[in-house]
């Protein structure tokens, strides 16, 4: 049988489009459409809408719909729990370990992994107050006013606090906890340290209050913060069945692993510009310096086109 040249072959224009056309069905990841809309949640603390932002910039980038709502902690995990919320990329370890560990033995959230493997999570003063350690704090609880603040009402580390605070640990009976937001809890702390005051509250890091102010972290709270002068990590919980369901999105989540520095440049960005946190993550992540991180993230990552990940990121990152 003679060959046929290839530049002799006519191949009806029609017959061309439905082959591109299932080409690119094929490419495209094998997801519902009901995984188009991805639901995250953050309970309004800087460091989870830091994170939220660039887990949002990619998902818009890669053709999906994320949509954020603000939760107080238990309700991020009753959503999870009812398949209301997709994920929480805000589980603090070991802050929240009451509330989650229950739901993932159940198996009715599941653990995608950890995004932030070495944060700090307990209580600190401002670094003029010569106070070091839990134990240091009864002593001077008429500078202090015997006061404790914390964040937002039904957090979990304002019950490890209250906790403290009811079994007279580190002689902490009597004191009083004070419930606030991070913004508000951001804004006591300015207006003491202009005063050059006294105060004992919740600390973390990343956020801005590390960059903003000296603060020092205190010792001794290993029973109720855990070790290392609170040492910490920040998980990404789903509800059950989404990485099965999503692969391709609860792929591109389950990857997605920063570190405090990040996260403090992010958050800064956001300050410093008086930007919209996805904005202010869209300047981050042009940076050249961060491209080796994105490369990772996007690994077997799709556009919902069928396009590569890493190539539908880049177009979105350089539009104007």
């Amino acid at each position: 049988m003679p060959l046929i040249p290839l530049l002799s072959l006519r191949i009806p224009a029609a017959a061309l489009a439905i082959g591109l056309a299932c080409a690119t069905a094929l490419a495209a990841p094998a997801e519902p459409e009901s995984c188009r809309t991805v639901r995250l949640a953050t309970p309004g603390w800087t460091d989870i809408d830091a994170t939220n932002s660039v887990a949002s910039l990619l998902l818009k980038a890669l053709g999906y719909q994320p949509s954020v709502a603000t939760l107080s902690v238990p309700m991020a995990y009753l959503g999870l729990r009812n398949g209301q919320v997709d994920a929480f990329l805000g589980n603090w370890m070991p802050a929240q370990s009451q509330l989650v560990e229950p739901l993932l033995a159940q198996q009715q959230v599941e653990l995608l992994g950890v995004n932030l493997p070495q944060a700090r999570f307990t209580l600190a003063v401002p670094a003029y107050v010569d106070v070091k350690s839990f134990a240091d704090l009864a002593a001077r609880g008429d500078q202090f006013g015997r006061r404790i603040y914390g964040i937002e009402a039904g957090a979990p580390a304002n019950a490890l606090i209250r906790q403290m605070i009811e079994r007279n640990a580190y002689g902490l009976g009597g004191w009083k906890l004070v419930e606030s937001s991070d913004t508000g809890l951001l804004a006591q702390l300015d207006h003491e340290v202009r005063d050059r005051k006294p105060m004992v509250f919740l600390a973390w890091e990343p956020h801005v209050m590390n960059s903003r102010h000296a603060i020092r972290y205190l010792s001794g709270g290993e029973a109720y913060f855990g070790p290392d002068t609170g040492a910490a990590s920040v998980r990404t919980v789903s509800r059950r069945g989404y990485r099965t369901a999503c692969a391709n999105a609860g792929r591109l989540l389950s990857q997605l692993s920063f570190s405090v520095a990040l996260e403090n440049e992010l958050i800064a960005a956001q300050a410093r510009r008086d930007q919209a946190p996805e904005a202010a993550a869209r300047r981050v992540l042009q940076a050249p310096a961060q491209q080796p991180l994105l490369r990772r993230w996007l690994e077997g990552v799709q556009a919902r086109d069928g396009r590569d990940g890493w190539a539908a990121v880049q177009g979105a990152l350089s539009a104007p």
